[in-house]
């Protein structure tokens, strides 16, 4: 699926999640889902930002930092300039709880991203809960950001149609 304005318009018709969806159901299908050496040059910067949103957005709603780490998204997330992104797109307050998080990260990060049993990966929630008030803070701000995101996807979508 090639994204096209129309494409983009019907979806913006349909709300903020499918609006971003369409994008970055885009960005998985040339991806292959993956984030590799391979794959990283197939995105431009903003389509790798709103891609880690997506993410960060996933695995934190679902299980939190650990599970986005223990995932593999630590790298991807903390490594490249995501929060900086998020900042120039007007984001600070969501930039400031990444730069939080990725100090955490960095201070236990062979700890976080080592191979576990699962009951060693359900201690690492009790071991890192200095995670737990970044995830409540994500999670009361996280409908809001997310309307925000579309609309700056939205007026700013070439940005983020480049090459798709």
């Amino acid at each position: 699926m090639t994204l096209t304005d129309a494409l983009i318009d019907r979806a913006a018709e349909e709300g903020m999640d499918s609006l971003l969806n369409v994008f970055i159901h885009r960005y998985l299908e040339v991806t292959g889902g993956v984030m590799n050496a391979q794959t990283m040059p197939l995105l431009n910067g903003w389509q790798h930002t709103l891609l880690g949103y997506h993410f960060f957005r996933e695995e934190v709603n679902e299980g939190g930092f650990v599970q986005l780490i223990q995932n593999g998204y630590g790298p991807y997330i903390f490594d490249n300039p995501f929060a900086k992104a998020m900042k120039l797109m007007g984001e600070k307050e969501f930039a400031d709880l990444v730069y939080d998080a990725r100090r955490i990260y960095q201070a236990h990060r062979q700890e976080l991203e080592k191979d576990c049993t699962e009951d060693e990966f359900m201690a690492m929630y009790e071991q890192y809960e200095a995670f737990d008030d970044l995830e409540e803070r994500f999670m009361d701000m996280e409908e809001e950001l997310t309307e925000r995101l579309a609309a700056y996807v939205e007026a700013h979508r070439e940005q983020f149609m480049e090459g798709m």
